[in-house]
């Protein structure tokens, strides 16, 4: 029997990461030293409150039932929170949950758009921001995000025929791949940009806690008018190391929320108890660690940004996320080609830029889930190799 699957899944490639991750499982099995920057999941543990919430309901054989729907305690957690943390005011009819932020912007999409339409995306771009607006059979139009620029948009540069057909616009800061934060006034042109046009504002707000050199991170939300246009995605996966638990919201604009909620009721049962209990806990529980943490990925970007510029390699300061997002190397043009060479001289590996899309070529993305010691080992081995030298 011949199975065809859908054409549509033919827009998925993941080629580059495959060779990637061959490449580096080879050089671990002879016994090579590997430095594995390239996925960006916290190596952190989970803090000890948030398991043992999670450990106490898992104990309850009540709480393996369908949820069906957010607890009231976990809404109202994420209320107070929003209130403490940014000083805005949501109710609880104004949040869901999702299962993560990557499935929920995967989803968001087809709650809002029909074919036709338009989706205004980011390039560079994290994959998963296209999927929403692709599955939807809506048109997918990439504004581009340039080093001059801050890596923030040009509003003024998207053409009028294509706002006006806009459904949404993703952005998001602090920004994974390129490691920017926005200044409050982009966020005030935004808004103004979405009313005259007639467009939503999603903005996932995953390391608005991963921040750096007295770098604010806010909320979109904090800006007046920014729930009449849109929506905030918020994460409890980096701040908190809840990566596995997969624990996100969906927050502001009701009838937005309203729309996903619809769509969700169609192919969901609701989020694990225990994992709701583990959000309760991570948002009701001690901040300190939260900025301890950061600290400590101040001091693993320190050492990449510094390492790096010692042996001759210009990269670029990051502002926040847990990542560094590096032109490459004088002499290199090709960030899949670079990226395979400095892991087989190196053991380094990092993901070329070119898998965010066409404005990302020419860079390539670190991850800082190593600690400072071993990024300088990593920056030595840089430098002896010879691959700056070019």
């Amino acid at each position: 029997m011949e199975i065809k699957t859908a054409k549509r899944l033919e827009h998925f490639k993941t080629g580059i990461f495959t060779a990637l991750n061959e490449k580096r499982d080879e050089l671990a099995a002879k016994g090579g030293k590997v430095y594995n920057f390239f996925v960006g999941t916290p190596d952190f543990p989970v803090f000890p409150h948030i398991k043992q919430a999670f450990l106490d309901a898992a104990k309850d054989p009540e709480n393996y039932h369908y949820s069906l729907h957010d607890l009231p305690e976990m809404l109202e957690a994420v209320k107070d929170y929003y209130f403490e943390r940014f000083g805005v005011e949501i109710s609880t009819d104004e949040i869901t949950s999702v299962n993560g932020s990557q499935e929920g912007i995967a989803h968001i999409g087809m709650a809002l758009c029909d074919p036709g339409d338009v989706v205004l995306l980011p390039d560079p771009g994290y994959p998963v921001f296209e999927v929403g607006g692709y599955l939807s059979g809506a048109e997918l139009y990439f504004y581009d995000l340039k080093e001059e620029n801050d890596f923030l948009p040009k509003l003024d540069e998207i053409p009028e025929e294509v706002a006006l057909k806009a459904k949404y616009m993703m952005v998001s800061y602090p920004y994974n791949p390129v490691c920017a934060v926005a200044p409050p006034e982009f966020y005030d042109e935004l808004i103004a940009f979405a009313k005259k046009y007639n467009i939503i504002i999603i903005h996932d707000n995953a390391y608005s806690d991963i921040i750096y050199d007295g770098v604010y991170g806010g909320s979109f939300l904090e800006h007046e008018g920014a729930k009449d246009v849109g929506v905030e995605f918020f994460s409890l996966s980096k701040s908190f190391n809840m990566t596995g638990l997969r624990v996100s919201f969906v927050i502001g604009n009701k009838k937005i929320v309203d729309a996903l909620k619809l769509l969700r009721s169609q192919y969901d049962f609701g989020m694990f108890i225990p994992t709701q209990k583990a959000a309760v806990a991570a948002l009701r529980g001690p901040k300190k660690m939260v900025k301890e943490q950061c600290a400590m990925y101040q001091a693993r970007k320190d050492a990449l940004v510094n390492g790096l510029r010692s042996i001759g390699w210009d990269i670029r300061d990051t502002q926040g996320t847990m990542f560094a997002w590096a032109a490459l190397p004088k002499g290199y043009t090709d960030s899949n080609a670079f990226c395979m060479e400095l892991m087989e001289k190196t053991g380094v590996v990092c993901t070329p830029g070119s898998a965010f899309g066409k404005m990302g070529e020419g860079y390539v993305r670190f991850a800082l889930v190593l600690p400072p010691e071993e990024i300088e080992k990593a920056c030595r081995a840089i430098d002896e190799s010879g691959i700056l030298k070019k």
